[in-house]
């Protein structure tokens, strides 16, 4: 399941993020050993795409997204942004890159500086960037602040713990759009909040995407968030890439058993649904010592001898529907037989 490759990058005019071969490590004290967090995965994202990036916590979602941001800078691999290679700016070239890529991250509170009022928080970045005099920036900060559902006269006087956690949330988003960023990464923006404010954060989102022409990568390790808001949808596993497929597509027939575990996973709100029996059992090997060949394979209930000693690439079995292993599913069911790069 868990493989690499290249076969899913796409070849267009309006790629605004190509990320390829990206690899993170972090070292385990004076081991030897290290964090193998990201291990040389690929991918792009179309302008005003959004593309839905989701997996069991600790599979490297997180990390790909501070990667991109240089925060830290990756161990290795590529990031082109807007045409400029991310990993080769230093200095107030990266800081000015950063710009036009902003985060919203999954604890809003945390995310805000507790000392300081909310509207001045938001307002910060220009006032870093001395972007407009007094007056423009204020008046951007109570707009965009409007915009996304809070009162400008109550942020001028509170500061963020007198809002609740989806009021933070949104006050995030504001800051997040103060600056006209291109691209925002969303690091699990929702996993923190009940489900009523989830919806209504999700749809907040949507609706500044349209207005402000934004592309957004949306993190998430449940399927269920990221049905609707994604166009596109890239399923990780253990720091690697297993399945990337249009939204619609990879929930109506996910090519991989990893992927409809997490498809079945999903909680239906009928009493009368009996609950899926779950294919996989155990937790993730570790990210020190991962497992040759698939990294899936110690849970998979297709794995054979191939799966533990070849690792399988990412190859083509539909428009656009992409699987990195080598039983796949069709319908999430019948096997299927996969087009490798040689048979094109």
């Amino acid at each position: 399941m868990a493989g690499t490759g290249k076969a899913h990058l796409r070849d267009t005019d309006d790629i605004i993020l190509r990320v390829e071969d990206l690899v993170m490590e972090f070292p385990v004290g004076r081991t030897g050993l290290k964090v193998n967090a990201v291990s040389g995965i690929s991918f792009d994202v179309r302008r005003g795409e959004t593309l839905g990036l989701v997996g069991e916590s600790g599979c490297g979602k997180s990390t790909t997204g501070k990667a991109i941001m240089q925060l830290p800078r990756p161990t290795s691999g590529s990031v082109l942004f807007e045409g400029v290679e991310l990993t080769t700016l230093q200095g107030q070239e990266m800081r000015e890159a950063r710009t036009r890529m902003q985060m919203i991250f999954q604890d809003p509170i945390s995310s805000l500086n507790p000392r300081r009022k909310v509207r001045d928080i938001v307002r910060e970045p220009l006032v870093i960037w001395k972007r407009g005099t007094t007056a423009d920036q204020l008046g951007k900060v109570d707009a965009l602040l409007e915009e996304v559902g809070i009162d400008p006269a109550r942020a001028a006087e509170s500061q963020p713990h007198q809002f609740s956690g989806g009021q933070c949330q949104r006050i995030s988003i504001a800051r997040s759009l103060v600056l006209d960023p291109t691209l925002i990464i969303c690091d699990e923006p929702v996993s923190a909040l009940d489900v009523s404010v989830q919806a209504q954060v999700l749809n907040l989102l949507e609706d500044l995407k349209t207005k402000h022409g934004l592309t957004l990568i949306f993190v998430a390790h449940d399927l269920a968030v990221v049905k609707n808001i994604s166009d596109r949808v890239a399923v990780m596993y253990l720091g690697k890439m297993c399945e990337v497929a249009p939204s619609d597509v990879l929930f109506q027939a996910p090519a991989h058993h990893y992927t409809a575990v997490l498809k079945d996973s999903i909680p239906v709100p009928d009493p009368e649904i009996a609950v899926a029996q779950v294919a996989i059992e155990g937790e993730p090997p570790s990210p020190v010592l991962p497992p040759a060949g698939c990294r899936f394979h110690p849970r998979c209930p297709a794995a054979d001898e191939r799966c533990s000693s070849e690792e399988p690439q990412l190859r083509e079995i539909g428009d656009g529907h992409f699987v990195a292993c080598h039983h796949p599913l069709v319908g999430g069911e019948a096997p299927v037989t996969v087009r490798s790069a040689t048979d094109a």
